[in-house]
């Protein structure tokens, strides 16, 4: 994945640009709320890719807004209705989380605005996020009726406490950018206007001065040694796999996805008791 060509001049949902080994990567679909399409997904896969083999220290991911929206996550219109996983391992967005992750160089979300759903994924797959104060994050799953899977609950259960990720998912509500500072989910916070400015002090000022290689292979190990202590049996990851089946097969998934794109609350008729086994919970 790191060794395709890519040519810039193809990004039609993305500006680019390269600045003394800083990547800096703008989400520039703001009439669709820069949804996680599977194009704007793939773009933005290869654009890292770009960044990468242009000998970057590091890439910063920003995003042209609309109405303060930074991105409004994965595009509900691209989710499969057929009783398909919504969230399977290779689909777009997934792979473009495990790309950001895995890429060697620090990636590093720059938000002003408000983060909703996958696109709160990306940032907390990132390895640095700075917002500006007015900026809020919010994982919306339970909202449409999506079960999302082991592996993106994972990125929240390693960056923040267990109740503060249980608070966001469960809830559904958005968390401001003090409130994500505080709980170490975001690293630093400054007003709008100052936002970029403190980027580069803090962060790409010193990056720029330090060896890739040693950042590079410290981003490596953080990496591995992450992957290693999520390690969960196989028995518990279909039980995993199971309760997610039962959702996307169930009533409520498309439900929450038709009530979404009709613009009205949703009416969902599942009951907890129905991802219940004969083992019990």
């Amino acid at each position: 994945m790191i060794s395709e060509n890519v040519n810039i001049e193809d990004f039609n949902l993305l500006e680019i640009k390269i600045e003394d080994r800083i990547c800096f990567i703008t989400m520039n679909n703001a009439a669709h709320f820069n949804c996680l399409s599977e194009d704007m997904c793939t773009q933005l896969s290869q654009a890292l890719t770009y960044a990468y083999t242009s000998h970057c220290v590091g890439i910063v991911i920003k995003a042209n807004t609309r109405h303060n929206v930074w991105s409004a996550g994965h595009d509900i219109k691209e989710l499969p209705l057929d009783g398909g996983d919504p969230l399977s391992f290779d689909v777009p967005m997934e792979k473009l989380l495990r790309h950001v992750q895995d890429v060697p160089i620090p990636v590093i979300a720059c938000v002003d605005g408000t983060v909703w759903g996958g696109a709160c994924d990306l940032c907390v797959s990132c390895d640095m996020i700075v917002a500006s104060t007015s900026s809020t994050f919010a994982i919306t799953p339970a909202k449409i009726g999506i079960p999302y899977n082991a592996s993106g609950i994972s990125h929240f259960i390693r960056q923040l406490s267990l109740n503060k990720a249980r608070e966001m998912f469960f809830t559904a509500s958005p968390i401001s950018a003090e409130d994500a500072n505080n709980v170490g989910f975001v690293n630093r916070v400054a007003p709008s206007e100052e936002l970029d400015a403190m980027l580069e002090e803090h962060f790409l000022t010193p990056l720029r001065r330090n060896s890739v290689m040693s950042i590079s292979a410290i981003k490596r190990q953080f990496r591995i040694l992450s992957r290693a202590s999520s390690v969960i049996s196989a028995e518990h990851f279909e039980r995993i796999n199971s309760y997610r089946a039962r959702v996307y097969r169930g009533p409520d998934y498309p439900e929450g996805i038709k009530s979404f794109l009709e613009k009205r609350a949703p009416e969902y008729t599942g009951k907890a008791e129905d991802l219940d086994t004969n083992s019990g919970y």
